[in-house]
């Protein structure tokens, strides 16, 4: 598995709302239909390093319009979450709704090579809140790109 980290981490306001942005890249041996397989089953988090569960039943098939909620690792208060737009084997897009004044976007994008499949995760916060969550989170978004790479290896 090779890490391609990109540094594309901007805080930047517009209007009342303040944005952080940050694009992680990974390239893993493992196929398309496999990575989409283990991304697309909302039940199974545990290479999640944000969320503990969901109360999503298991064989779900991820589809737009599917809200659902999670319990994070950090507090065992739960979150709502919406899947915005699903492109299935190629690209997934949740939005999380945690706390007023807060708002995260997490998408999914997968590209097949020759090599293998690059799985590509931009994670976008906005709100007033937005810097003091990314500030909380970062290191664990960080994780969670590599943790789906290393989990769907296996």
């Amino acid at each position: 598995m090779i890490v391609l980290n990109f540094s594309f981490n901007f805080i930047f306001s517009k209007g009342d709302n303040l944005y952080c942005y940050k694009t992680y890249r990974v390239e893993s041996p493992a196929s398309v239909e496999v990575l989409w397989k283990k991304l697309s089953n909302l039940a199974d988090v545990s290479w999640n390093p944000l969320f503990a569960k969901t109360d999503v039943p298991i064989g779900l098939i991820v589809k737009p319009g599917l809200i659902f909620q999670a319990v994070t690792r950090l507090t065992p208060i739960p979150i709502r979450l919406f899947v915005e737009n699903v492109r299935p084997g190629r690209m997934l897009s949740i939005r999380i709704i945690a706390l007023p004044g807060i708002e995260q976007k997490i998408t999914y994008q997968m590209e097949s090579t020759l090599r293998g499949t690059y799985l590509t995760c931009s994670i976008t916060l906005r709100g007033w809140l937005s810097p003091l969550v990314w500030w909380l989170i970062h290191s664990d978004c960080a994780k969670m790109i590599n943790e789906l790479a290393l989990a769907v290896e296996k």
